[in-house]
């Protein structure tokens, strides 16, 4: 009689791949409880807020808080100086992103071709920029573009010209303090995507006969795309919730609100009118504006084929 073979079956794979995939999870837990509990926590209060009836009334504990359900987000909309707000602030910021993104790109491109005490000079420079605070970088700039002693209106002979009085002198005021805090990290960011390049394929483009511009358009471009998408969403989130440059170079938002952005609005609402479910409504809605940027911009790329 021939015996059973006692070999058993061999085991099953799915235990082991389930483990490989739950160990990232693993080691991002720590961040995950760190981040949940600096942001989901708070964008939650915030959208609490948002559904209540909450003045200096109800924190003093002088009234009842009322529960509004939607009724913050349909004043809010129903007011047309929002949607102005929200205009001027969706082309603001589009413009901050792209003179950002123009700006870093070009020096990060400059950094990979001048030698290395002009490469470290402009590093430096550029990290100082980084480095300074948003109120000292907006209060020099203000300095510097002031009606009375300003250096840039004697050189440009413009006598007592006031940036800040016109609506879009002042936002253009505005956007070159933006992009001039902001470039460092577009440009280190790009410079070190450069650097991985290998160098091989520059000078197979360059052998070609490739003009910089297309060695940039058709080989830096398309190598470096995942770096640009970050630092574009990095651009898009920052620029569009600007407070700090536009509340300290136009005084509040300009004369008679005409510089104003949703992130100074949102303040005026919240803290100077004590509106503070109507402040919170705007915070929400500009959340969901961002997400909905983000996730249509990485969509887009996805669609192109690429992996993020």
């Amino acid at each position: 009689m021939v015996r059973g073979s006692s070999r058993s079956s061999p085991r099953p794979l799915g235990g082991r791949s389930s483990r490989h995939q739950k160990a990232p999870w693993l080691y991002l837990a720590p961040a995950l409880v760190v981040l949940g509990s600096l942001l989901v926590y708070p964008i939650y209060q915030l959208g609490l807020i948002s559904l209540f009836q909450y003045t200096q009334a109800q924190v003093s504990g002088g009234e009842p808080t009322t529960f509004e359900g939607f009724g913050n987000y349909a004043e809010i909309f129903s007011d047309n100086q929002f949607w102005q707000v929200l205009l001027a602030t969706v082309v603001f910021a589009a413009a901050c992103v792209v003179s950002t993104l123009g700006v870093g790109c070009a020096l990060a491109v400059l950094l990979t071709r001048v030698r290395a005490v002009p490469r470290l000079v402009l590093m430096l420079a550029a990290l100082g920029a980084w480095a300074t605070p948003a109120v000292t970088g907006s209060t020099v700039w203000l300095f510097l573009f002031d009606a009375d002693f300003g250096p840039v209106n004697r050189v440009l002979g413009l006598g007592d010209h006031s940036w800040t009085y016109g609506r879009f002198s002042a936002f253009f005021l505005v956007l070159l303090e933006v992009v001039w805090c902001s470039f460092p990290f577009v440009m280190v960011t790009v410079y070190a995507g450069i650097r991985a390049v290998p160098g091989e394929v520059l000078e197979a483009a360059a052998l070609d006969g490739a003009s910089h511009w297309r060695i940039w358009r058709s080989v830096l471009a398309p190598m470096l795309r995942p770096i640009l998408v970050v630092v574009t969403i990095q651009s898009v989130i920052w620029d569009f919730k600007v407070f700090t440059q536009i509340y300290v170079m136009t005084n509040g938002g300009g004369i008679a609100g005409q510089n104003l952005v949703l992130n100074v609005y949102a303040y005026q609402q919240a803290f100077a009118s004590s509106q503070y479910g109507l402040g919170s409504a705007i915070g929400i809605v500009m959340l969901l504006i961002l997400l909905a940027v983000t996730l249509v911009y990485l969509r887009l790329l996805r669609r192109q084929g690429e992996e993020l």
